[in-house]
């Protein structure tokens, strides 16, 4: 499939001022009817030769938990999808909003189809996705970080959608999902109940969640009988430093302590 992407056109539209102002408030937006259909229905094509029609044939990935099931996309590999991140990026650092016009690094991109819960899976993925926050998993040193959530079809609640808690982001950093016991991040931080929660997400196809990787997030069960398929794009901003600790999101052999990610693996994009 090829697609008319000069200059970023032809591909989605651009994040609105409005749009921007929501994300910095209150640490999360949805931007409506964002993407082309051309392009999701690419995307949900690879998902499936990849993963087969259950989402649930690929190997496993390597961490056990219910969120979801995952498989890499590699999409700066690809001659469509590349163009796709690359605007992606510029919307990533319109978000961004930074002062000094640091734009956006490409972090990582991949499918993250969330299977039934009526259903015996060979991979995990089929439950809830508990409470939690990004940003301690990818052991970087600031913040600035932000996942596009890209629905593949129209979902609504049923499907296990998306959740926020609004300005949770302010609160600062709260530890990883590992650590909560079973739980979430609602139960050692009960303050964040003093906040507003948004209801689940319905998302018309073509449209768009962002969220900062400090934004408490998390989704129920998919109730439905197929996968609820979803395309992951995160990204950082482009002065990130690795900071010395474990990733679960990229190899670190060979780096050095508060070395800024490196532009092969973690190109500039925005």
């Amino acid at each position: 499939m090829q697609l008319d992407t000069a200059a970023g056109q032809g591909i989605f539209r651009s994040v609105t001022a409005e749009e921007v102002a929501h994300y910095q408030e209150q640490g999360w937006v949805k931007l409506k009817k964002f993407v082309r259909p051309e392009i999701t229905e690419l995307l949900l094509g690879i998902a499936r030769h990849k993963m087969g029609d259950d989402g649930d044939s690929n190997a496993a990935y390597g961490l056990n938990q219910p969120y979801f099931n995952a498989e890499y996309m590699g999409g700066l590999q690809h001659p469509t999808i590349r163009p796709f991140l690359e605007s992606l990026g510029k919307s990533a650092s319109a978000l961004l909003a930074r002062k000094n016009g640091v734009g956006i690094r490409y972090f990582s991109d991949f499918f993250a189809p969330k299977l039934p819960s009526s259903k015996e899976t060979k991979n995990a993925g089929n439950g809830p996705t508990a409470f939690h926050q990004d940003f301690i998993t990818f052991a970087v040193d600031r913040t600035g970080g932000m996942t596009f959530w890209i629905p593949l079809e129209s979902y609504g609640p049923v499907a296990g959608t998306m959740s926020f808690v609004n300005r949770s982001h302010r609160m600062g950093v709260m530890g990883s999902y590992h650590t909560y016991d079973g739980g979430d991040v609602r139960d050692v931080f009960p303050e964040l109940n003093d906040l507003e929660m948004t209801e689940a997400m319905d998302y018309e196809l073509g449209d768009v969640t962002v969220h900062s990787h400090l934004t408490i997030h998390g989704a129920g069960k998919n109730m439905m009988d197929k996968p609820r398929w979803a395309y992951i794009f995160l990204a950082q901003p482009a002065d990130v430093c690795w900071n010395g600790a474990p990733s679960e999101a990229f190899d670190p052999t060979g780096m050095t302590l508060n070395q800024r990610l490196d532009d092969e693996r973690f190109p500039v994009i925005g």
